[in-house]
């Protein structure tokens, strides 16, 4: 506040454009005019103003470079409080470049996407809460988590969705309680995702180029979220943002691994293929050639059978619709034969070697024959066991292998068996 002979004036602060004149008159104590006074006053106020604009410009214009640096070097924001328990800081680091990623080439439409979604992401206001509130909205999580659980015990029990009355009874509670439960649970669900969404978003955006959208990682990554709040004990003096950290990168992993390949693969794996390709980058400088199956297994100490299965696996799946040549039209689904499609000449072939099996099972009795045909499908049906087909012919296991040795043995010394030579060849 600034006074000026018989005019004061009140100066804002610095982060307000705006200011506001406040004229208390006194008796005159100068000689001046007081017409002189006032405007002496409003050009210093002026001045002063303008000065305190600026300031304000200028920190804006370093909050906009320290946005934009933060976007250039990939720092990472992790929310975490500090040792009074009040204050919420961030913590910074430089996200290390993982191996290999710097080799995945996002389609043009995706990284505008992704620009969208981050430059969306900013503009959000994000609440911090203290220790207190957090450990609030846990609670309320806990007790939606543990509604939801009594829930589906009632549901499986009695067949039909469970009232509010039976709901209350099971967990002890009044019916209003219920309600209660369910809309605080709701809220604070949504307010946990919106503190802690730069959170999720940093940790996302180390798996782009995996095989999942960014939208879906941020998706996984609310979810690992939700569940490690409900897993989150505040009495034992941990971080939330520690503690869901963890969480966080597990739902994304596992999402990558059950839900980025058209045919899935188990977790164990994905560390194999992970080796495997390690493996391969080492073989192919030291020979300077790719490394073939054997030599891959025998780097790894594992079986070939393992390494050739993971790498069938492992292979991207093509589309149908991708054209076979660059300088034409013809599709790749034009060309394949579809699984009712086939030779002619395999069609007439299998039709005669069909032909050939039956008249070679006529020549045994009416039981031999039954138990060949159910022993080894020759009806077009799945192959029984020698305990199945006792089951059918109401025989013991070993007759039936008895039987069925003593068939086989005739078929072998018959002449038919020549003519079915034709077909193995």
């Amino acid at each position: 506040q600034s006074t000026w002979g018989t005019h004061s004036l009140a100066l804002p602060s610095i982060p307000s454009l705006q200011f506001h004149q406040t004229l208390h008159l006194h008796p005159p104590i100068s000689s001046l005019p007081s017409e002189l006074h006032l405007d002496l006053a409003l050009n210093d106020a002026l001045t002063i103003a303008a000065a305190a604009q600026a300031v304000v410009l200028a920190s804006a214009a370093l909050q906009a470079a320290r946005e934009a640096l933060l976007v250039a070097v990939e720092i990472e924001e992790v929310p975490f409080y500090q040792e009074s328990g009040i204050g919420l800081g961030v913590r910074k680091k430089r996200r290390k470049r993982r191996k290999g990623l710097e080799h995945f080439d996002l389609g043009i439409e995706e990284k505008k996407i992704n620009e969208e979604m981050m430059a969306s992401i900013r503009s959000m206001k994000f609440g911090k809460y203290s220790q207190k509130e957090e450990a609030e909205l846990c609670f309320f999580i806990k007790e939606g988590s543990r509604l939801e659980a009594t829930r589906r015990k009632i549901l499986e029990s009695h067949g039909h969705e469970p009232t509010v009355k039976q709901l209350a009874g099971a967990m002890g509670i009044m019916k209003k309680s219920v309600d209660k439960i369910i809309c605080n649970e709701r809220e604070s669900r949504e307010r946990i995702i919106q503190s802690y969404r730069r959170l999720v978003v940093s940790i996302a955006t180390s798996y782009l180029g995996k095989g999942l959208s960014f939208k879906d990682l941020i998706q996984e990554g609310s979810i690992g979220l939700l569940r490690g709040v409900e897993k989150f004990k505040p009495e034992r003096g941990f971080k939330l943002s520690t503690y869901a950290y963890w969480w966080i990168k597990q739902a994304i992993s596992r999402a990558i691994e059950t839900k980025s390949r058209s045919v899935r693969l188990p977790g164990s794996k994905w560390e194999v293929m992970a080796k495997m390709a390690e493996a391969n980058n080492v073989l192919s400088r030291r020979l300077r050639r790719f490394p073939t199956h054997d030599e891959t297994a025998e780097f790894l100490n594992l079986h070939v059978s393992t390494v050739r299965l993971v790498s069938e696996r492992s292979r991207p799946p093509i589309s149908l619709d991708q054209v076979v040549s660059d300088h034409g039209h013809l599709k790749l689904k034009d060309i394949m034969p579809g699984p009712d499609e086939s030779n002619p000449e395999k069609t007439v072939t299998r039709k005669h070697m069909k032909q050939e099996v039956e008249n070679l099972l006529n020549t045994l009795s009416e039981r031999e024959s039954c138990i060949l045909r159910l022993h080894f499908g020759l009806d077009g049906q799945a192959p029984l066991s020698c305990e199945e087909v006792g089951r059918r012919v109401k025989l013991s296991r070993e007759r039936v292998r008895q039987i069925n040795g003593m068939a086989l043995l005739k078929l072998q010394n018959k002449c038919v068996v020549d003519d079915l030579k034709v077909f193995i060849i």
